[in-house]
């Protein structure tokens, strides 16, 4: 069985949100084994000066964590279609990528050296999210590339 992790800056803090995220857990469980790992946001200053230092720190956050085949949720990264994005991970677990790390960055973004260290970058569009809702979205779309996969009818 495929590892499906997402590794973000933050917490949930509405539980909305967590309701939304703990429902596609649930689904995702016939599919793959799913974690979310949540690193520590740092806090920017007031005129912003630190804010290469804060994306350092939570992009040497983000790599300790992340394994195998990284996915970086990047405004300048590949836009797919769902169907696109099954076919992403269904080849991935085709070669053999057994462990496959969805990073969701912080507020500000994620540093270069983040970037520099990922296998593909994945974007939503060009418009910008709340990161809580960006990781509600993602998990569903991960849950929609399985059921593609599988060929049920929750796609339509």
């Amino acid at each position: 069985m495929i590892n499906i992790c997402i590794v973000c800056v933050g917490k949930i803090k509405d539980n909305f949100y967590k309701d939304a995220i703990k429902e596609y857990q649930k689904r995702l469980s016939r599919f793959c084994k799913f974690e979310i790992i949540e690193v520590n946001e740092e806090l920017i200053d007031a005129n912003m000066k630190n804010l290469e230092s804060v994306k350092q720190k939570e992009g040497e956050r983000i790599l300790q964590k992340a394994k195998g085949y990284k996915i970086a949720l990047d405004i300048y990264g590949q836009n797919l279609s769902s169907e696109q994005h099954a076919n992403l991970l269904d080849n991935l677990a085709t070669k053999g990528e057994s462990t496959i790390t969805y990073i969701i960055g912080g507020s500000y973004g994620l540093s270069q050296e983040v970037l520099s260290k990922v296998d593909y970058k994945l974007s939503f569009g060009k418009q910008t999210f709340p990161h809580q809702l960006m990781r509600v979205v993602l998990v569903e779309q991960i849950y929609r590339a399985f059921t593609i996969i599988e060929g049920s009818g929750y796609h339509k």
